[in-house]
């Protein structure tokens, strides 16, 4: 099957435009690229797509295809890789934010926003004031429910990489393994520096965040990640509601860093 002029002037033309189909991800690439069957169902019995409809398929590690549907089983989707090029979302910092457990579904949000604004994982965190402290069958269940949404968010935003959603892990814990080799910063609502004096220049490398639940972080929990080398830090004058503040906080990071 020839691609038509009309295709051909458009990929030429727009530069494919982040080429606006329905995006994928799978390892499953060679000479041709072959879906999950998630997808492959999601392919055929939601989209309806039919042989010669247009996807892109991404590996995961920021390559991105441009192909076209040659066999829409809904159990392994076969499609014809037609043109690839870099993914080009992806950021250059690889931000990891730790968020405390909040209560009701604001985690869902906070997840799916954290992977549209190019964050790289989310490791839900048991701090002091956690209102919501699920037991580990329950913080196994959400785990696998984030990820769909990380999943999810990831295609939609056309991401190079899926959100990667971990295991939830206590305060201490993830205090006291922090990496002195990357960023930490903690947002604390009784003040601290600015993400412009910590992050200014940090274009590279990883950087860790740490945002409360409701009611922020204790006075005990500050100064512990301030003495694992964890910098405190401030979103300004106004408190913001925990499911507000990853998104500030990851927004200023990216815009600070150039990745915006």
């Amino acid at each position: 099957m020839e691609l038509n002029e009309e295709f051909e002037k458009t990929i030429t033309d727009e530069k494919i435009e982040r080429w606006r189909y329905p995006r994928f991800f799978t390892e499953n690439i060679g000479k041709t690229a072959v879906l999950t069957p998630e997808d492959s169902k999601h392919i055929s019995q939601v989209l309806r797509m039919k042989e010669g409809d247009y996807a892109v398929v991404c590996d995961g590690n920021c390559n991105d295809y441009l192909c076209r549907v040659i066999n829409p089983d809904k159990n392994a989707a076969e499609l014809e890789i037609l043109d690839s090029q870099k993914n080009e979302a992806e950021a250059d910092i690889y931000v990891r934010l730790f968020q405390c457990c909040p209560k009701s579904d604001k985690m869902e949000f906070i997840v799916q926003k954290a992977a549209e604004l190019g964050a790289s994982e989310v490791i839900p965190v048991l701090s002091k004031r956690c209102v919501s402290r699920p037991d580990p069958k329950s913080a196994a269940k959400k785990q696998e429910r984030y990820q769909k949404i990380a999943d999810e968010a990831s295609k939609q935003c056309g991401r190079g990489r899926i959100l990667q959603v971990k295991p939830m892990i206590t305060f201490e814990q993830a205090v006291r393994n922090f990496d002195k080799n990357n960023t930490g910063i903690l947002f604390y609502e009784c003040g601290g520096q600015s993400i412009n004096e910590i992050a200014a220049g940090k274009n590279k490398g990883i950087i860790d965040i740490f945002i409360g639940s409701e009611g922020g972080f204790e006075a005990s929990e500050a100064e512990l990640a301030k003495s694992c080398g964890i910098s405190l830090a401030t979103l300004g004058k106004r408190i913001l509601r925990c499911e507000t503040a990853p998104v500030a906080a990851i927004s200023v990071l990216m815009n600070v860093t150039g990745n915006m």
